[in-house]
């Protein structure tokens, strides 16, 4: 595939030497001289890449980017800037351009990061084609971003999806794990067999064998019928473990033999039962400090620690906040009927000089209320409400706060918890029958 490069710069003399070494590179090249010229040739050749200069004539650099990216998205925008402006650049970088370039630049450096850019680039499109499904399954935002933290997850992705080894995903609480587990099934040969979701932090210690292995009629009270479970439900398909450290020792004992074996019985049953699944796994905490600290069983992580990806937390991958807010803006302004389109300076400041704890999820529910309460087309600073927990284990005076506050910080917390209510309950000092109550009390599903 040829790929097509857009060069824009007022000095002729410098499009006539990127023409020169990008064509005997074997690209397809187009120049322009000025801002509006660019956009004209942006939607009559549709390049792949664009050389940008940040100064010239009329209309700059940095206002033609978000006008490339406001027509088609997956166009990669390098900045060409003199040493004086390579603050300017950064903060292009902040409203999607890819890279930026310092004059004067070597032909091996600009090569580069054209070559990087367009794999980029074709990450990207192999994401894309993916998102109806998962829109579907309600996990697109967690797999947009492209900073380079993020591309690393999406290249390990790619690396791994096709596979059958078992993946371990490893992030803060609202860091996009199960939109990233579903990626890789939806990438895998497995992508038309079951996905089967198991909450470890939902199911009570006594009835995990039960839900994991099945039983047969009469095992137990209660068991009036024999009843499959989860490896069998997701037999040729995929069992994804979230949170898995809430498992206790002696049941994470009997998911190693299981996974050793490929085989087990149900519960009250003799019949041996062999099945094909593969195995992603899920944590907010790393397995490898639970093992050593005795909490998670070492044969366990062994058996398991085929192949990690480690999610950035958001505050270490800032540069995806534009893109991500743009997406919830989008979908935030079509559920509420609203014409919300983007942000302000001033409110794109606030968003990206935040440390976000929460995550994805924070961000997301932050640009949900304030497409809500937006009195216009664009989000504007007093319409972002941050209301930031901070360390909701010191949360120790939950029950002597007002109703209303007890209900926001309980959704919060179960928020940043992704529903653990063993999680929540500990966190906010109270015990399993108190946060039951108080779940029914608010009406929280």
């Amino acid at each position: 595939m040829k790929y097509t490069v857009l060069i824009v710069d007022d000095n002729k003399d410098l499009q006539f030497n990127l023409t020169s070494i990008l064509n005997d590179e074997n690209y397809n090249t187009a120049t322009a001289g000025d801002g509006l010229e660019a956009l004209e040739k942006v939607k009559e050749i549709e390049p792949d890449v664009v050389l940008l200069d940040i100064r010239l004539p009329g209309m700059d650099g940095m206002e033609v980017l978000p006008r490339i990216k406001s027509y088609r998205q997956d166009i990669q925008i390098i900045m060409l800037t003199a040493f004086g402006d390579i603050k300017g650049a950064v903060t292009a970088m902040k409203l999607g351009a890819f890279d930026y370039l310092t004059k004067p630049f070597d032909t091996e450096e600009l090569l580069m990061i054209i070559s990087k850019a367009l794999e980029s680039l074709n990450l990207n499109k192999e994401v894309i084609h993916l998102r109806e499904k998962l829109i579907q399954k309600n996990v697109l935002d967690k797999v947009i971003g492209e900073s380079a933290a993020f591309r690393k997850v999406l290249e390990e992705v790619k690396v791994v999806a096709p596979t059958n080894m078992t993946v371990v995903i490893q992030g803060e609480s609202g860091t996009g794990k199960e939109g990233v587990a579903m990626l890789i099934n939806e990438l895998s040969s497995r992508r038309d067999k079951p996905v089967i979701a198991i909450d470890c932090g939902a199911i009570p210690d006594s009835l995990v064998e039960s839900e994991l292995f099945g039983h047969e009629k009469g095992a137990f009270t209660g068991a009036d019928k024999s009843q499959e479970g989860k490896f069998e439900e997701a037999n040729y398909g995929t069992l994804y473990f979230d949170e898995l450290t809430n498992l206790s020792m002696a049941n994470q004992m009997k998911l190693f033999r299981v996974l050793q074996e490929r085989k087990f019985q149900r519960v009250g049953g003799k019949k041996i039962i062999e099945v094909d699944v593969r195995i992603i796994v899920a944590s907010s905490k790393k397995l490898i400090d639970c093992a050593t600290e005795g909490t998670f069983r070492k044969e366990l992580y062994y058996r398991l620690n085929e192949f990690q990806i480690n999610l950035p937390s958001l505050r270490e991958r800032k540069d995806d906040i534009p893109l991500l807010a743009a997406s919830f803006i989008k979908k935030s302004s079509a559920d509420f009927n609203k014409n919300v389109t983007g942000l302000s300076n001033n409110a794109l400041k606030v968003l990206m000089n935040y440390n976000w704890p929460g995550n994805i999820r924070e961000l997301k529910n932050t640009i949900k209320r304030a497409v809500l309460i937006a009195q216009s087309s664009v989000i504007h600073s007093k319409d972002i409400i941050i209301e930031s927990l901070g360390d909701t284990e010191k949360v120790s005076n939950f029950l002597d706060l007002s109703e209303e506050r007890q209900k926001d910080i309980l959704i919060s917390t179960l928020e940043k918890n992704s529903g653990n209510k063993i999680k929540t309950a500990e966190e906010l000092g109270i015990n399993r029958k108190t946060l039951y109550r108080k779940l029914s009390q608010f009406n929280i599903k």
